[in-house]
């Protein structure tokens, strides 16, 4: 059972595995789930935004779940797409760079070796679902970048990759109740060939 709090408690999973995995880099509170335009000001180290969802074209058209006497529609099933961006402060640009490059590379390897979400590492109403959320890279080109930073006018480019975390569900409310039966057809075939 997934709960209209799904997406922001995959947000919260993600948050929470770089933070404790990325601990000993950075200060666990420079590691935010928030949009690159936010940034100005902050000591962020690193940001995650969710720049775009869609709906999983391959889950789509699930069954419906007949239980209980009623039909439940299946969920909704989205993938979330997330730019991760590396931030450093250091005055010297090519150590600036440099510790860019390494919190990012840092990162990469967390959702490398953690591809799949399952089990204690689930957080909010995921937490005890037997959910299983998938972290796959998604590569981008420089213009698809370049177009995601561009709608940030004040904001400078930072080292970004792109991720996708599939099949987050949203269970509907809506449910088919069977209806009655009032009135009983039969045919007969013949199953003889016509000469």
């Amino acid at each position: 059972m997934s709960a209209d709090s799904a997406i922001a408690d995959v947000g919260e999973t993600l948050i929470k595995l770089l933070r404790e995995q990325m601990g000993d880099m950075v200060p666990p509170g420079s590691i935010a789930l928030q949009s690159p335009a936010d940034v100005t000001g902050q000591s962020v180290r690193l940001t995650l935004f969710l720049f775009r969802l869609a709906e999983n074209p391959y889950l789509k058209n699930q069954a419906a779940d007949p239980a209980y006497g009623y039909t439940r529609l299946p969920p909704l099933t989205l993938d979330l797409y997330y730019m991760l961006s590396a931030y450093s402060y250091l005055p010297d640009f090519t150590e600036r760079s440099l510790e860019e490059h390494r919190l990012l590379g840092r990162a990469m390897r967390v959702f490398h070796d953690h591809a799949v979400l399952a089990g204690e590492l689930l957080q909010g109403g995921l937490a005890g679902s037997g959910a299983r959320l998938s972290i796959t890279y998604q590569p981008a080109s420089v213009q698809e970048t370049s177009d995601i930073w561009n709608t940030f006018p004040d904001s400078r480019y930072k080292p970004t990759v792109c991720y996708a975390v599939s099949p987050v569900e949203i269970d509907t409310t809506s449910i088919i109740e069977p209806g009655q039966v009032t009135a009983k057809e039969v045919r007969f075939v013949s199953l003889e060939k016509e000469n």
